[in-house]
């Protein structure tokens, strides 16, 4: 009766873990355009990247950015330690995506598993960005520069916005998304290295 009492225990045991280790994993989600960096190393252009190659949906991490959320140096993996290579700069050449400022533009995610969505917000580098440091918060504008609002909604599995990416700022930058959602503490981050040129 002992031997049967602990195998019980121990199946219950298992079966909390199980749903501990899933109880974040209901929501995932990567922007591919413009291609993050999480998606350069999924296909296959970046190389060495770690866990992340088959995980860039993955990027989790706790909500409240700027005021909260992943620590400076750590924002590209969501302050996840799994994915540290996403925070290595890499002397600053990432690919980059060349897009011209001032003029509307495309950004898409991809959603593999959908999540009631506060909103989803960009950001831009600014000018004391060096793109051969880690991300931090004093290398972004303090504003996003688009905010779309989904008030709890669930997206749909391809998410697309329309928005223009300031004027005036020019060379390699970077851009910051954040997908917050609702019902849980954390968002999804995900960096996405561009060229900007002047329009």
């Amino acid at each position: 009766m002992r031997g049967r009492t602990g195998a019980v225990i121990v199946g219950l045991g298992v079966a909390c873990v199980s749903l501990l280790s899933t109880g974040s994993a209901g929501a995932h989600g990567y922007t591919d355009a413009p291609t993050s960096r999480q998606q350069f190393c999924a296909n296959g252009t970046v190389r060495d990247c770690g866990e992340i190659q088959w995980e860039p949906q993955s990027v989790e991490g706790p909500k409240g950015f700027p005021g909260g959320g992943p620590a400076d140096g750590t924002l590209c993996a969501g302050g996840n330690g799994r994915f540290a290579e996403l925070d290595d700069p890499r002397g600053g050449q990432w690919p980059a995506t060349d897009l011209t400022a001032g003029r509307s533009t495309t950004f898409r995610w991809r959603l593999t598993a959908r999540h009631a969505t506060t909103d989803f917000s960009y950001y831009l580098t600014n000018d004391h960005y060096d793109p051969t440091r880690p991300l931090t918060r004093a290398d972004l504008d303090p504003q996003p520069f688009l905010t779309v609002p989904y008030d709890g909604r669930t997206p749909d599995a391809t998410v697309t916005h329309q928005g223009t990416v300031p004027a005036g700022r020019t060379g390699r930058q970077l851009i910051l998304a954040v997908w917050t959602i609702a019902d849980t503490g954390n968002a999804f981050y995900a960096c996405s290295d561009v060229r900007l040129s002047s329009s």
